[in-house]
């Protein structure tokens, strides 16, 4: 049996999403504040004990506390609710145990259970707040509802969780069977463990943090996992003989464990061996109290674990944590919960992009190791990872991520509004359109393979960007830090990627940009071919001349030149998609007593004719030694230029990087819009 499913109502950001949980590993990604650490949270409070407090509620909810005290009917009351759907298999021994715990299956398939922080007695509730928050003089109330149930731990007193099985083919509106609240309990015992490993940011160096070193870890495992040793009356006589014969015991008892951290590569080649070392009285070694040291192979030196890197700290520790909570669940004989849910938050902490590339896998192996020493292969939990790091994404297999989006899918917040709310979307979900165009017939199966190896091979971080800038190619991409400073610094604040695209690929991200609801900019070529020969470019001027770009086609349906240059800057912005697409507009260079329109094809040609005046003193370069005092002569000087095979756009790039002159973005670029936007 696996949990399928989540859905989470009223709780934080998440005022109602969906969830679907993988059966190996599902990623929570999105931009800070979307709601992953809430989708984890939840699971602490219902299973951890912890108390709501009424900040917990979704911020949606403060009207209902408000209504609630003036309506007459006492039964609209916010609560807070995490569903658990579990899928099962008929023909599994796990089948027999949940039927035997839900005699009244109805879906052989399905089983869903609901948890809901709710109130226990509106009436009552309502009787306290009005008895205590009325002033007697003026007969008006001192305290909000929500203000009262902030204080003194009202909220606690006056709700409960609440516990029932669901039934119905439609997960957003099933149908509840109440429980009593202590098979509600035995239920979920039953049926699902629930463990937390958190973002190590507390892993320090100094003594005072003990509580967070290695060697606890290291001890607590001991003590929960493995063969304690006995000693005899005389090892209180010789202290050090003990430490020495307990030290070889840890190095058998450990040998698994750090044999295990081997598949980590930790130690590498070059680093220090680990080894348990007794360094306390007998009687405190018999409770397990161990350090941590680490061995010089050539010099045999010790040192201790404050003298290693926290990156070590960190992958050692969730390695041994992952460990635990799988021993812990494996070597439960009697009523062992049918499923283990591990929530890894942030593991990307202080590790290196390697490390974090091959952290699931790593991870895995060592949860195999454990399922294969207890001889119960295939006996594996579920992780849940929530991260901001793109090395792990590329590990990550597609519709394996799920995408946490501040705001709300129906659009119907104001630009420019706090979003108090999240959405959650499925990449399993995500299917792009079918597109043909007269040179292209790209089907959905085609693009979702293109977008998949895409988003890896470039270490992406799309899917924790505020917005994305699509660009053609190297050398918009290594200027655009420099275009920002120059003409938008609003821009600086956000968090945006930029995604070097090409010409031919701009409009493949468009489906996969919609479903994520990212705001995105295109900045692209007009591409300028030959009216009659079409694989011939020539200059954007050329009468008749159409564009050989396909995300412009694809995205305006038109091919002409003239019918790109008569669209407004209105039309290039498309609101309901939320993206503007832009490309070189015609531009007025003025020199001593004559001027000349010049319409760039390219991003280099534009960048030259908007800053004609440091060409003309060489400030910056194409490679002619001169160029004309005739401006005609030089908009053609210019084009055939920039448009030979030895005109090495990233160098140009890098010279504009490298100088010390203020140069003008083009106008077409969009980024102030953008900013405003």
């Amino acid at each position: 049996m696996e949990l399928s499913c989540i859905s989470i109502r009223n709780f934080r950001r998440l005022k109602n999403v969906i969830i679907d949980i993988d059966d190996k590993e599902t990623v929570f990604v999105g931009p800070n504040n979307s709601g992953k650490t809430s989708a984890t949270t939840i699971f602490r409070y219902f299973f951890g004990g912890r108390d709501f407090k009424i900040y917990d509620f979704s911020v949606t909810c403060i009207a209902d506390f408000e209504k609630f005290v003036e309506a007459k009917e006492k039964d609209n009351l916010p609560e807070i609710v995490l569903d658990l759907w579990f899928s099962i298999d008929p023909n599994s021994i796990a089948f027999g145990r949940v039927f035997s715990l839900l005699p009244k299956l109805v879906d052989l398939n399905r089983v869903g259970l609901r948890l809901a922080y709710s109130v226990k007695d509106a009436k009552k509730l309502h009787e306290e707040y009005c008895a205590t928050c009325k002033s007697e003089s003026t007969g008006k109330r001192t305290k909000t509802l929500y203000q009262f149930l902030a204080t003194d731990n009202n909220l606690s007193r006056h709700w409960m969780v609440r516990y029932a099985s669901l039934e119905d083919d439609d997960i957003a509106g099933c149908k509840e069977m109440p429980l009593e609240p202590e098979e509600g309990k035995r239920l979920i015992r039953h049926l699902v463990r629930v463990e937390f490993i958190d973002a190590q940011r507390d892993i320090k160096d100094d003594e005072s943090s003990r509580s967070n070193r290695l060697s606890v870890a290291f001890a607590s495992y001991y003590r929960h996992n493995l063969e304690q040793a006995e000693f005899a009356d005389d090892a209180h006589q010789v202290i050090e003989n003990h430490n020495k014969e307990l030290t070889k015991h840890y190095e058998l008892q450990f040998k698994p464990l750090l044999g295990m951290l081997k598949i980590l590569g930790v130690p590498s080649i070059n680093d220090r061996e680990l080894r348990i070392i007794s360094s306390l009285s007998p009687e405190k070694a018999l409770s397990g109290s161990t350090e941590l040291y680490y061995i010089d192979r050539d010099h045999r030196h010790e040192l201790p674990e404050v003298y290693n890197g926290l990156g070590f700290k960190n992958l050692i520790f969730m390695a041994i944590q992952a460990r635990h909570f799988h021993s812990q669940w494996l070597k439960t004989e009697e009523n062992r919960p049918i499923c283990l849910i591990i929530f890894i938050e942030e593991p990307e902490v202080h590790l290196y992009a390697q490390v974090q590339q091959s952290f699931i896998a790593n991870i895995w192996n060592v949860l195999k190791q454990s399922s294969e020493l207890a001889d119960k292969p295939g006996m594996m939990p579920q992780l849940v990872l929530t991260t901001h790091s793109s090395h792990i994404l590329d590990a990550v297999e597609f519709e394996k991520v799920r995408y946490f989006l501040r705001g709300d899918m129906s659009n119907n917040e104001p630009i420019g509004s706090i979003r108090s709310v999240s959405t959650v979307q499925s990449l399993r979900d995500f299917q792009p359109e079918h597109y043909t165009s007269d040179d292209n017939n790209i089907l959905p199966e085609e693009s979702l393979v293109f977008l998949k190896q895409y988003l890896r091979l470039t270490h992406c971080d799309l899917f924790f960007a505020d917005a994305a800038i699509l660009v053609e190619g190297a050398a918009e991409k290594l200027l655009m830090p420099s275009m920002i400073e120059l003409s938008a610094k609003q821009l600086r604040s956000n968090y945006i990627t930029v995604l070097e695209v090409g010409g031919a690929y701009a409009h493949r991200f468009e489906g996969l940009l919609s479903f994520l609801c990212i705001p995105y900019l295109v900045i692209t070529d007009l591409d300028s071919v030959d009216p009659i020969k079409h694989s011939t470019i020539c200059r954007a001027d050329t009468e008749n001349a159409f564009t050989s770009n396909s995300s412009l086609k694809k995205f305006y349906c038109v091919k002409s030149v003239s019918d790109l240059m008569a669209l407004s800057e209105e039309e290039k912005v498309d609101n309901i998609k939320n993206r503007c697409v832009t490309y070189q507009t015609d531009i007025l260079v003025k020199e001593n007593n004559s001027e000349c329109i010049m319409r760039p094809r390219t991003f280099e040609e534009a960048i030259l004719y908007q800053n004609f005046s440091l060409l003309r003193s060489k400030k910056i370069s194409i490679g002619k030694k001169d160029i004309s005092d005739i401006l005609k002569d030089a908009y053609d000087q210019i084009y055939t230029a920039v448009n030979l095979s030895s005109f090495k756009k990233t160098d140009f790039a890098m010279q504009l990087i490298a100088s010390r002159e203020r140069w003008t973005v083009p106008e077409y670029i969009g980024l102030l819009a953008v900013s405003r936007g």
